[in-house]
C-alpha cells in the first residue's frame, strides 16, 4: 500500500498510511458556517450538572445559579412576540414587537481555563428551544458568517433565534468589534438573548477586573443588555494534573502517527506555512475527521501573523479533542516573551495551555505504538 498521505485529505481512516494537513484545502459552504453553529464535539455532553466549582471560588457557584435562571427565562416565546406561545415571558402576543426590560445577555469576564466556554455551552444547552433557534460560536466564526452570508442576511438569519451564545469576542480588533456590535444590536431589536465571552484588549495586563468594562465600553450602545458575571479561579487544565509530557523523538512521533489510524503527520515548519494559505474559518475543515494530529520539529513561531493562525488551529483542535503528539521544543516555548507580553497574550497562553492538554491526552499513542 502507498505510504503517500491522501492527496483529498479525506481518505480513509483505515488507509495505513499517516494523512497529511498540508495536503488538505478544505472549501465550506456558508450553509455548513450555519449548521455549524452549535457547541463544538468537546462540549457537547457539557451541562451545568457537569461543572465542578472550585470550592475556594464562590464566584463559580454563582455563575451556573445565574446562568439556570438566565436559560429558564428564555422559554416560553420568542421576546418579539415571534413564538408560539405569545410574550416573551408567555402571557399573550404582544401588539407589537418589543425587547423586554432588563438584561437580555450576560457576559462571562474570567482568566482563561477558569470553564467559561463550558459554562455558555451549557447556558446553550439548558435554552429550552429547539436547535435550530439556538446558535453558538466564536466570535471568529460569527466575522466568517458575515463574511459569508453579508451583514443583512446574517441579520436575517439569526433574528429569530432565540439565544445566540458568542465565545472568546475579539475585544483586540477593533475594525470587527465595531461590526459584530453593530450585529448584535440589531438582534437584540429582533428579541435576540445574548452571552458572551472575551479576551482583554490589548495593552491589558493579567487577567484583573477590568475586562469586564472594556467588554461594555467596547459594544457600545449594548452595555444596558449585558449583565457581567465575574469567575474567578485558575486554569481548570492544570488543577491537580501532571505535567504535560516532553516532547517526544522524530522516530517515535512516525512510527504513532503509521500505528494510529486517521492519524495526520506533518513537519511543524510546513504545517505553519500551509496555514497562510487556508483561511482561518476552514481550519475546522481541515481538521474533519482526524483521529490524531503528529507534529515533527515543532519550534518557536518567527512572527505573530503566524502566531495568530496557530491559535486558530489549536482551539479547532482543542474543541473537537484531536490529540497532538510532537517532537523538537515544547508547547511552551512557541512564543516568544514579546509575544506573550504583548497585547495578544491571553490568545497565546489560551493556545498553550489547550495544546499542552492535547499533548498529554496524546501520551497513549507512542505507548500503543
Amino acid at each position: 500500500m502507498s505510504t503517500t498521505p491522501a492527496a483529498s485529505g479525506f481518505g480513509s481512516i483505515a488507509d495505513a498510511a499517516p494523512l497529511s494537513l498540508c495536503a488538505r484545502e478544505p472549501h465550506v459552504p456558508a450553509d455548513r458556517l450555519v449548521a455549524e453553529m452549535v457547541p463544538p464535539p468537546r462540549f457537547d455532553s457539557v451541562r451545568f450538572s457537569t461543572y465542578i466549582p472550585d470550592p475556594n471560588q464562590p464566584s463559580q457557584t454563582e455563575a451556573v445559579g445565574v446562568l439556570e435562571s438566565f436559560a429558564a427565562g428564555l422559554g416560553g416565546a420568542h421576546a418579539t412576540g415571534a413564538g408560539r406561545r405569545g410574550g416573551f415571558l408567555g402571557f399573550g402576543r404582544p401588539k407589537a414587537p418589543r425587547t423586554p426590560a432588563g438584561p437580555r445577555g450576560v457576559y462571562l469576564d474570567g482568566g482563561y481555563g477558569v470553564g467559561k466556554t463550558h459554562l455558555l455551552a451549557s447556558l446553550w444547552h439548558a435554552t429550552p428551544a429547539e436547535p435550530a433557534l439556538k446558535a453558538f460560536g466564536t466570535f471568529v466564526e460569527l466575522t466568517n458568517l458575515v463574511g459569508a452570508l453579508g451583514f443583512q442576511k446574517t441579520v436575517q438569519t439569526l433574528s429569530g433565534h432565540r439565544l445566540l451564545c458568542i465565545d472568546e469576542f475579539e475585544l483586540d480588533d477593533p475594525g470587527d468589534t465595531v461590526l459584530v456590535s453593530t450585529l448584535l444590536g440589531k438582534l437584540v431589536d429582533a428579541g435576540v438573548a445574548l452571552a458572551a465571552t472575551s479576551n482583554t484588549l490589548p495593552g491589558k495586563l493579567g487577567e484583573g477586573r477590568f475586562a469586564s468594562a472594556d467588554f461594555l465600553r467596547e459594544i457600545q450602545g449594548l452595555s444596558a443588555h449585558f449583565r457581567a458575571l465575574r469567575i474567578d479561579g485558575e486554569d481548570y487544565r492544570h488543577r491537580g494534573l501532571p505535567e504535560a509530557p516532553a516532547p517526544y523523538s522524530d522516530e517515535q512521533v512516525t512510527q504513532a502517527a503509521l500505528a494510529t489510524p486517521g492519524a495526520s503527520l506533518d513537519a511543524f515548519p510546513q504545517l505553519l506555512e500551509h496555514l497562510a494559505r487556508v483561511h482561518p474559518s476552514r481550519y475546522g475543515a481541515l481538521t474533519d475527521d482526524l483521529r490524531a494530529v503528529c507534529l515533527t520539529g515543532v519550534q518557536a513561531v518567527p512572527d505573530q501573523s503566524t502566531a495568530l493562525r496557530l491559535v486558530v488551529l489549536a482551539d479547532r483542535l482543542y474543541d473537537r479533542e484531536v490529540p497532538v503528539l510532537a517532537s523538537g521544543s515544547p508547547f511552551d516555548r512557541l512564543f516568544s516573551e514579546e509575544m506573550l507580553n504583548g497585547g495578544y497574550r491571553k490568545k497565546y497562553f489560551r493556545a498553550i495551555s489547550r495544546l499542552t492538554a492535547l499533548a498529554r491526552d496524546a501520551k497513549g499513542l507512542v505507548e500503543s505504538s
